[in-house]
């Protein structure tokens, strides 16, 4: 009880005492109906706790399921996994050793291609000096052709103006012959009749005279018939063996081809 409070008549004592009760009689109702409602929410709570419990209790026991299994799982794993790493260090060291020989067979291939291209070099210079070789080797094998030609017409002319020679020769001598034939004809009956013992022959030394005036006097005729007969020219190329002209080249160009042989 407050001793501030002073009542002045024990009614008005009595008025806020009953107003004080009923006021915490209301705070008392209000705290039970308070309370009903807590133990009704607590146990709706309550209930629902368990049931989560239940079910976290069921979750909990799949995750141990779940890690017994996770953990066999990776056992496993782990088994092929250092397996794959064993493996993959043999496949690596055999993967380096190939490396290592590959390596070493590229370094021969590059010595190999460098080798390759001075010889490649090499020959590039021999076909250079061969191709300039052979260029003056043709120069002077067109030279000695034309110098063939040349000689073999020279020759051509020398064995038909021998031929036209001979021919000659051979006609005038028969001309001689029928010559001295019509003269021993025409001279043997006067000779006969006024010849005297021990004096000359007049026909023997007509005979003996007659081949030596006239052999001398043959070539003269003969080379005059040709240069007024015009054996100089076609004729003579035309009446050339081809056998003779084929064995003379061929021997001038064995005698070319030996000779630049020994150069090279």
């Amino acid at each position: 009880m407050d001793d501030s409070k002073r009542f002045a008549t024990p009614q008005e004592e009595i008025t806020f005492w009953r107003q004080t009760a009923e006021r915490f009689k209301h705070d008392l109702e209000d705290a039970r109906e308070e309370l009903e409602e807590f133990q009704i929410s607590s146990r709706e709570l309550e209930a629902e706790l368990e049931t989560q419990l239940e079910q976290l209790e069921n979750k909990n026991k799949e995750l141990t399921s779940d890690r017994s299994k996770l953990q066999t799982e990776n056992e496993s794993l782990r088994e092929k996994l250092e397996m794959i790493q064993s493996n993959s260090f043999r496949k690596q060291t055999e993967l380096e050793d190939e490396l290592a020989q590959v390596t070493a067979y590229k370094d021969e291939l590059q010595k190999y291609i460098r080798e390759l291209e001075q010889s490649n070099d090499d020959l590039e210079r021999t076909k250079r000096a061969t191709v300039v070789s052979l260029e003056d080797f043709e120069q002077r094998l067109n030279q000695a052709i034309e110098r063939n030609a040349f000689l073999e017409n020279e020759l051509d002319e020398k064995e038909n103006l021998g031929e036209t020679v001979q021919r000659l020769k051979d006609e005038a001598r028969d001309l001689r012959q029928e010559l001295d034939v019509v003269t021993v004809k025409k001279t043997t009956p006067k000779e006969t009749l006024h010849k005297e013992p021990g004096s000359p022959d007049p026909t023997k030394s007509s005979l003996s005279s007659s081949p030596s005036s006239t052999t001398n006097n043959t070539p003269t005729e003969g080379s005059n018939k040709l240069v007024d007969s015009g054996y100089m020219g076609s004729q003579i190329i035309a009446s050339t063996p081809n056998l003779k002209r084929s064995g003379i080249k061929a021997s001038l160009m064995s005698k070319l081809c030996k000779g630049p042989a020994k150069k090279w």
